[in-house]
């Protein structure tokens, strides 16, 4: 994902104001007091480290020391304005970077004219922005870290952030986003809707989400070459919309496993209101405690962008399972999960936005890390069979559920199972937090910066004696 940090970056000063305007004196009267003194001591520092950092772009920064524009400014650029509306900013910067930008954004110490365009900003200049920050932030930080907590650690707004932090994610946020299917997954977009572009260039039409959700289902089951009669498992049950239309128009019986009581509740009532009891059974289970019975139980696996809540080191784990629950003969795997390029993937991940306020303690997997880990864990029984990048269909889905929320989504509507969201200023928090997920995902994905694979495994036969 995107490291937000680099929304106010630059390179060469385009309009300069005096250089004791631009970076005052530590000891000016004017920053008396200590929480002063260190949020001014920040500010000097990366507008010094950000002249030499971005060659792509121009930024405009508006804040108590006046209006400063750094980076080139020519037609048609990328331009962005960034207005420091609490000098608290500069310290969640720089001890928090990527973090601290989003947190600033969420209570409301910036604001930004287009969130998009700070994302796109980052992205276009990363790698300058990476090391120049990265090598003058290290120096910096370990001499005054010791006082962030006293200075900004608990104040009001850090509560807030807390709080939203910490409120489960309800069935009635979700439906307010996404499809009647309520697929939380990347959708297939085709010319039907006008492609990955078509809600820019023509504009959102009603259904063109829950088609292109209908048409990933239907992909990913052909994928999976079920038929009628068949057995599915799936890890990652959501609210039962691939289960659903597996068992409705594929005739297959399907186990699927889920954490959430929620998810679990609305999956079910669903099923009984499509008639499928019979044909689906949902699972409050973690995957690894799959039972006895479930094994070589299966004709076909699936599972939806849940593998980033695994974790690299159970990725052994997870395939072995995968390969105990299904058939010696004609099965198939269909995994999809967004992932790092190769070059970005670690099996350590830093606290980052997503994973602090959106889905702890994720980690994105990369398309080589998981081939290694199904090749290994079975044993060499899985043939490779196709690997699908759908990134580019990820912003297009990403917009429309941005769309969807702000229509849909009304504080009366969230504060009846979150009261703390009857304050204007928490609700508008939590509203602002889905608003950065999904532009600061959606910058990700449309620049390479993340990618979402779907892989699909076939295992023909593993028991040679039961050829005829």
């Amino acid at each position: 994902m995107p490291a937000t940090i680099a929304t106010q970056p630059s390179v060469r000063i385009s309009s300069t104001p005096s250089k004791s305007s631009q970076h005052p004196s530590l000891f000016s009267s004017a920053f008396s007091t200590p929480r002063s003194w260190l949020c001014n001591f920040a500010r000097t520092s990366i507008l010094s480290v950000l002249n030499d950092a971005i060659s792509a772009g121009h930024l405009t920064v508006i804040d108590s020391e006046g209006e400063h524009s750094y980076g080139r400014y020519q037609k048609g650029c990328n331009h962005v304005k960034l207005t420091i509306v609490n000098d608290a900013f500069w310290l969640r910067l720089m001890f928090s970077g990527d973090l601290g930008f989003s947190e600033a954004y969420m209570v409301g110490d910036i604001e930004v004219e287009d969130l998009k365009s700070c994302m796109d900003l980052w992205l276009d200049n990363q790698t300058r922005m990476e090391e120049t920050l990265s090598s003058s932030f290290a120096r910096i930080s370990s001499a005054v870290t010791g006082l962030y907590n006293s200075f900004l650690g608990q104040t009001k707004t850090q509560a807030r952030l807390n709080a939203i932090a910490s409120y489960d994610q309800s069935n009635t946020l979700f439906k307010a986003f996404l499809s009647q299917e309520m697929m939380y997954s990347c959708a297939l977009w085709d010319e039907a809707e006008g492609g990955v572009r078509g809600d820019l260039e023509m504009g959102p039409t009603p259904g063109d989400l829950e088609a292109a959700q209908r048409r990933k289902i239907h992909h990913i089951l052909r994928k999976a070459r079920v038929k009628p009669g068949h057995r599915i498992l799936e890890f990652g049950s959501g609210w039962g919309g691939l289960a659903i239309e597996a068992a409705r128009t594929f005739g297959c019986e399907v186990d699927t496993l889920t954490l959430s009581i929620e998810q679990k509740t609305l999956a079910e009532e669903r099923v009984k209101t499509a008639g499928l009891e019979g044909k689906i059974r949902v699972h409050l289970m973690d995957y690894r405690e799959i039972p006895p019975e479930f094994e070589k139980a299966f004709d076909a696996f699936v599972s939806i962008e849940m593998l980033e809540h695994v974790g690299a080191k159970h990725y052994s784990t997870y395939f072995k399972l995968v390969d105990f629950a299904l058939k010696s003969r004609d099965a198939t795997v269909v995994v999809s999960a967004s992932t790092f390029p190769e070059s970005r993937f670690s099996g350590y991940q830093s606290e980052d936005f997503m994973r602090r306020y959106m889905w702890p303690n994720s980690c994105l997997p990369s398309a080589t890390a998981l081939i290694t880990a199904a090749q290994t864990a079975s044993n060499g029984r899985f043939t490779l069979e196709g690997v699908e990048n759908h990134a580019a269909h990820y912003p297009r889905t990403l917009r429309e559920w941005g769309r969807r929320l702000e229509k849909n989504l009304s504080q009366e509507m969230i504060a009846q199972e979150y009261p703390a969201l009857r304050d204007c200023a928490n609700y508008d928090a939590f509203r602002k937090k889905w608003q950065y997920l999904f532009v600061y995902a959606g910058a990700g994905f449309a620049k390479g910066y993340i990618t979402c694979h779907m892989l699909t495994f076939i295992r023909q036969n593993d028991c040679p004696e039961l050829c005829d």
